[in-house]
Order: structure tokens, then C-alpha cells, then sequence
């Protein structure tokens, strides 16, 4: 049997070594991901590039000669100061940074490594997903999955039995009584045996004839008939899938300014950019507010200049009136994610909690709340306390409900932010 593997090689000629190094220094890869995406911009969140990693972390064990013991010689070219017997001394210092020396004998240059676009989104977006994602149902032809059904005698080379096909061959063959080779190798030397001693011309002819009826036999009845081939089969059924909408609510009042606003869009494309690469049955609904709320467009939703009051229960409302229209909740998994300064209303605010806790929260998988403000502030990113009125009302929703909340003043601060409130948790676990 000859296999020749005719894949081909995406990569180059370096494709496999790429993925196993990537397997062996995943963690350091992935930190240095990580870290590159806070310095990127909106456009580039998604780009394969360079990132740098620790040499450490790519040493492989070597072979090397023992320090003391044998004989060597050495070969030093262009000496003019050494003789043969001089001891040569140690340089003092070590690994310095290659302009200046240095004062240690400690230190290592970094691994630069370039990183395709795939690759990058995989370690971008790994150990991320959506919470609590659970109502399934049919959702047309898209969703099938592919499951054995049996074998059949016609199919692409790529599903060839081997197993079942030399079993319907050995069966054949049994049944119409073909010659083993065993047997033909028996009697070709018994006949050389008999021609050796000389034995009687009756039984050799006796013996030629009954070898050529076994060749004949298992010319007519080959090894391998094409009847004895058979194909693995598959077939197709609806795959239940889980259907998810995401609902984007964006302050674009007076009171955000453009470094709150930029805040805003880098998270909503951080999050639009995982949810179009993690899942494929995922409708992203886009709905700005200032005084009123609407829903718009992708393009409309990061560029418009549209400005008002403040006014949030409008987007909540807007929210409800769209899952009563179009998302039916037992059918599909609601959820939403809201950037806002924190400043409202003030009589709004008792109605935004309302609204939140009897409309929005039972029919919603997850709720996610990030306030963005000025990166001059002292608060930490991620802080409990707020002097906004809005982060106060939010305070007040129960901590049993799907409810996460967090806060962001500079965009460095957005992916590990963006990551506590999507991070893959462990069966039973809530967002604080």
C-alpha cells in the first residue's frame, strides 16, 4: 500500500513547526497577545502581527559537552595574543542590551513572532463566551449535523472502508472456494520435489494440472472485487442550536464626550468582533439614545454625531419593545450590553430601575453595564463605588440577578475588563 498526502500546506513549509511551537509556548503567546491589544486601534483589534515573547519560554533541552574531562582542541582564527597552553580568562559582565556593558551576567534578549490573522483571533478571543446559553431549537437548514449511517457500495474515495471491504472480500472468497497462496506455494514445490527425485509422470501431470486449475481459479475470482467495496455513509439531520441576540446600548447624550464615546465604541467593537467570530447564529442589534432612543445601524451606531439629553429608561423601553417584537424569549437568549457616562436623569433613575429589574432582567441570559469616564480620574477600572447617579441605581439590582457592572476610563483598561465580564466561568458561577 502507498499513501502520499497530497494536503496542502497553508503555512509554507514551516506549517507544523508554527503549530507546535504555538502548542508549547501558548501561555507566553497568549499574555503577549493580550497585551498588544490594549496599544491597537479599532481597525487592527482583529490583525495577525508581531508580538514578543520571553526567549525563556522558547529554550528546548540540547546536548552538550561535559565542561571537564577529554581531550579537545581548539581552533581560535586571526589569534595574534594566545599561544597554545595560555588560559584564556572569562570575560567580566554578561548579556547586556548590545549599545552599552553590563554589570550582571543576567538578561535575555525577546523571541519576536509573527502571528496570522487566525492565529491572533484564537489566543485574542480564547476563554470567552457568551453566559448561561441555553434555549435550543431548530433553526433551519443551516444547523445540521453530519452523524455514520450505515455503509453503502458507491461513495468518494474519502470515506473507502478498508475494514468492511476486506471483510466482504474475505466472505467472497471463502464462498467460491479461491485458492489460497498458502496452497499454490505447497503444490508448486511438491511438484519441484517430484521433478528433483525423478517421480512418475502420471502423478506430475496429475499435480501441473491441478495447479493450473488453482491458478485459473483465482485469476477468475480476484482479491479484491469491486461488489466487496464499500463506503461509509452518512447523512444529515437538524441540529438543535442555540439561537442568541445581542442588544448594544450607547449613551450618545451632551455629557460623553469624545474620549467617553471612543471608550464606548472600542468596547462595542471588542464585543461585536468576538460575538461574529465565536458564533455564528448571533444577532447584533444596535440602539443609541439621548433623550430618545432608536435603533440604527452598524455604521450609524459607530460614527453618527448625533447629540441630545439624557434620558435612559428610553433605550430600555426601546429594548423591551424590540424582543416583544421579533425575539420571542422562549426561543431565543437575550442579552445586552450598555456603555453610558453614569449620567442621567435624576427623576429618570427610579424608572430605569424599574424597568430593569421587572422587564429587562427576567428575560435576560446576561446584562452587562460598563461606565466609561475620564482617564485623569483616580478610580481604579473595575471600582465598586461611583459618584454617578446611575452607577448608585445599579448598585440597588440584586446580586442574584444576571447583573455584572464595571467601569473604564482609559483603553488600556477595556480588554480586561471586557474579558472579567465575558470569561468563561465554572458551572454555577455568577457575575459580581
Amino acid at each position: 500500500m502507498h499513501i502520499i498526502d497530497r494536503r496542502l500546506n497553508p503555512g509554507g513549509k514551516s506549517f507544523a513547526n508554527r503549530q507546535r511551537f504555538l502548542r508549547r509556548a501558548r501561555a507566553q503567546v497568549r499574555k503577549a497577545v493580550r497585551e498588544a491589544s490594549s496599544q491597537r486601534s479599532i481597525k487592527d483589534a482583529g490583525k495577525g502581527g508581531e508580538v514578543s515573547i520571553p526567549a525563556g519560554g522558547v529554550h528546548e533541552p540540547t546536548l552538550r559537552r561535559a565542561a571537564q574531562g577529554g581531550m579537545r582542541d581548539y581552533v581560535l582564527p586571526g589569534n595574534k595574543k594566545y599561544i597554545e597552553g595560555d588560559t584564556i580568562p572569562r570575560p567580566e559582565g554578561g548579556a547586556g542590551d548590545g549599545s552599552r556593558a553590563s554589570d550582571s551576567g543576567e538578561g535575555e534578549d525577546e523571541f519576536r513572532f509573527a502571528l496570522s490573522d487566525e492565529e491572533y483571533l484564537d489566543l485574542y478571543l480564547e476563554d470567552l463566551e457568551l453566559p448561561d446559553l441555553a434555549k435550543r431549537q431548530i433553526a433551519g437548514a443551516e444547523a445540521l449535523q453530519w452523524r455514520q449511517a450505515g455503509f453503502s457500495t458507491a461513495g468518494p474515495p474519502s470515506r473507502l472502508s478498508v475494514p468492511r471491504t476486506l471483510r466482504h472480500s474475505l466472505s467472497r472468497r471463502i464462498a467460491l472456494k479461491r485458492p489460497k497462496a498458502g496452497d499454490v506455494q505447497r503444490l508448486r514445490e511438491e511438484i519441484e520435489k517430484l521433478e528433483r527425485e525423478g517421480g512418475r509422470f502420471d502423478d506430475l501431470q496429475g499435480l501441473r494440472a491441478e495447479l493450473e486449475e488453482m491458478l485459473r481459479r483465482s485469476r477468475r475470482i480476484p482479491y479484491i472485487d469491486p461488489v466487496d467495496v464499500r463506503y461509509r455513509r452518512v447523512e444529515s439531520t437538524p441540529k438543535p442550536i442555540a439561537k442568541a441576540v445581542m442588544f448594544c446600548l450607547m449613551d450618545v447624550s451632551g455629557s460623553m464626550n469624545e474620549h467617553m464615546k471612543d471608550l464606548a465604541k472600542r468596547f462595542y467593537s471588542l464585543l461585536y468582533l468576538f460575538l461574529d467570530r465565536r458564533y455564528e447564529h448571533v444577532d447584533v442589534v444596535f440602539i443609541r439614545h439621548t433623550h430618545e432612543a432608536q435603533e440604527v445601524d452598524e455604521h450609524t451606531f459607530f460614527y453618527s454625531r448625533e447629540t441630545g439629553g439624557t434620558v435612559v429608561s428610553t433605550a430600555l423601553f426601546k429594548m423591551e419593545e424590540i424582543v416583544r417584537e421579533r425575539y420571542p424569549i422562549d426561543q431565543w437568549n437575550i442579552y445586552a450590553a450598555q456603555a453610558s457616562d453614569g449620567d442621567n436623569t435624576s427623576s429618570d433613575n427610579p424608572v430605569v430601575l424599574q424597568q430593569l429589574r421587572d422587564a429587562i432582567l427576567p428575560i435576560c441570559q446576561y446584562y452587562a453595564y460598563v461606565e466609561v469616564g475620564m482617564d485623569d480620574e483616580e478610580e481604579p477600572p473595575g471600582g465598586a463605588e461611583s459618584s454617578t447617579n446611575l452607577w448608585r441605581a445599579y448598585r440597588r439590582v440584586s446580586t442574584d440577578s444576571p447583573f455584572a457592572m464595571r467601569r473604564v476610563r482609559h483603553r488600556r483598561d477595556i480588554y480586561p475588563v471586557f474579558r472579567e465580564l465575558f470569561a468563561r466561568r465554572p458551572e454555577g458561577a455568577e457575575a459580581a
